[in-house]
């Protein structure tokens, strides 16, 4: 790979990512003032419902019919055979007989208190025709990720998510407002067209752009040639059989919550994760796609038997090491300032019925939480564009056992009474044993390479200068605490708004130093031919 090839595809993955925080940035502010106002109208059984069972039916669909054709395509520089093209469209033939079954089974297995909610069948059935929708647009997606072509990407999910907000938000807003309404009778419902807006906009957004060809079969050489090509479709059963277990651990909150918390607690615990993912989603999504799509494409011709690219292994690894630095350096703000002022504006952030459910534990374990979750995104990141189909079956065994560790963790923590909270620090658990695994994995990658020395672990750990004004801070929020009297979930007073200052003041003396001594430094370099 050139030079300036090299370059173009830093910019574009950097214009990607940028975009993409731009969009959730926008529309997560925007949704996150709509969602105030409906956290506010749904009753927590019924968002209960929809954000931890429903979302679960949606997610089970979606990703196993198209993450591993998703990772196989994106694997390639771009599908120039008939045959590679045509593999964009098994999501859809997957999807459609995978929501069907789904929808049947959670419709005949769920509980007598989910099932006796007004409207539950008909809502199951919009959200497997939402997903429905959303596989539609698959190969116009795998499309723009493929000539990271992020200005689609950008107007189809932002016009997907204003779309399920709004409708979501009118449909309870109306319930509300209707007569003999206020009960919450039509929250399933509005839910149900939120998600059905959301594919909607997504799909017809695509079309806009790229028309309707890309949803139809591509003619064959002749018809001795395969339908899917072999090896592309190998890789992507291998990503998807791998996706099985992946999915599970990423969902193993919401299984175990279905089965044995009360949709109450669902609801808070649904709250709560809905603010705590928050910046997961404002900021480490789209910068993981971006480094996937990035790793994916300058290290797509590297092999262990060949140094020649030693240039592309250089800015792979500098490219990592930055990202993970710079997620290290997250942590820190974070765990200083939100372990000490999250719990302070619960009354703001929470309505008052989720304020007795598991609400308030959950939302203070994951700001312990983020931060694991943030190492493991960018590491795995890197792992799904390089693993080959061998590694992939390797990581599956491996995440095997991870799940006995999670399941072990949280049955644990439930006994020590830690409540719903338990799935969140077991959570943290397995991904914790997840990094070593991964961090393992991109090791031996390089070392396999002659290129171990490009992996400077070390440049991971933040600095003496931001470490020591960060402890600083926490000492100084501390002694503010003490002077100003400050309770936890306390009104907005004037001690408590003073205290807010101080904390404010010093949140910008640290990000200040972390900027001066490590952030500006953290530049991809360029490659010299």
């Amino acid at each position: 790979m050139s030079s300036s090839s090299n370059d173009s595809l830093i910019a574009d993955t950097l214009r990607s990512a940028s975009s993409l925080m731009g969009l959730q940035v926008f529309s997560r502010i925007f949704t996150f003032i709509l969602n105030q106002a409906m956290f506010r109208l749904a009753p927590p059984r019924a968002y209960g419902t929809a954000a931890i069972q429903f979302e679960l039916l949606l997610s089970t669909i979606l990703f196993l019919s198209r993450e591993g054709v998703r990772n196989a395509l994106l694997r390639r520089s771009k599908p120039t055979s008939p045959a590679q093209q045509n593999l964009a469209i098994l999501p859809i033939l997957l999807g459609a007989p995978l929501a069907l079954i789904s929808a049947g089974l959670y419709a005949h297995f769920a509980g007598a208190e989910v099932r006796g909610q007004a409207y539950f069948t008909i809502s199951i059935g919009v959200y497997a025709v939402a997903a429905l929708l959303e596989l539609i647009s698959e190969p116009m997606h795998n499309l723009a990720m493929a000539g990271l072509q992020t200005g689609v990407r950008v107007r189809a999910e932002g016009f997907g998510i204003t779309s399920k907000t709004v409708v979501t938000f009118i449909v309870l807003v109306y319930d509300a407002r209707r007569v003999g309404g206020g009960d919450g009778a039509l929250a399933l419902l509005a839910f149900a067209g939120g998600q059905l807006a959301y594919g909607a906009g997504v799909l017809l957004t695509y079309i806009a752009a790229y028309g309707t060809r890309p949803l139809w079969p591509q003619r064959l050489a002749s018809l001795k040639t395969p339908y899917f090509d072999p090896e592309t479709l190998r890789l992507s059963l291998t990503m998807t059989s791998q996706s099985v277990l992946k999915h599970f651990l990423t969902e193993g909150d919401k299984l175990i919550l279905s089965w044995f918390s009360p949709l109450q607690d669902q609801g808070g615990y649904a709250v709560a994760v809905n603010y705590g993912s928050l910046v997961a989603r404002m900021v480490f999504q789209p910068i993981e796609e971006a480094a996937r799509g990035f790793f994916s494409k300058i290290l797509s011709s590297t092999s262990k038997k060949d140094s020649s690219d030693y240039a592309a292994l250089q800015q792979a690894a500098t490219a990592l090491v930055s990202l993970l630095s710079l997620q290290a350096a997250f942590s820190v703000v974070l765990l200083v300032f939100g372990t000490a002022y999250v719990p302070i504006f619960l009354n703001i952030l929470l309505p008052r019925q989720y304020l007795v459910t598991s609400a308030p534990q959950v939302l203070a374990a994951w700001v312990w939480y983020i931060p694991v979750l943030a190492f493991n995104g960018g590491l795995e990141a890197f792992l799904s564009s390089v693993a080959t189909p061998n590694d992939l079956n390797a990581q599956s065994r491996w995440m095997a056992a991870f799940s006995v560790v999670y399941i072990f963790a949280a049955i644990s923590f439930f006994r020590l009474h830690l409540g719903d909270a338990a799935l969140v620090y077991a959570n943290i658990l397995n991904l914790s044993v997840r990094i070593v695994y991964t961090a393992s994995f991109t090791t031996s990658f390089f070392a396999r390479r002659g290129a171990r020395n490009l992996l400077h672990w070390r440049s991971v750990i933040p600095g003496t200068p931001f470490l020591a004004i960060a402890t600083a801070s926490a000492v100084g929020i501390r002694v503010s605490s003490v002077v100003f009297k400050i309770e936890t979930a306390g009104k907005m007073t004037l001690p408590v708004l003073f205290h807010v200052g101080v904390g404010g003041a010093m949140g910008l003396a640290t990000i200040g130093v972390w900027w001066l001594t490590a952030g500006r430094h953290l530049a991809l370099p360029r490659v010299k031919s």
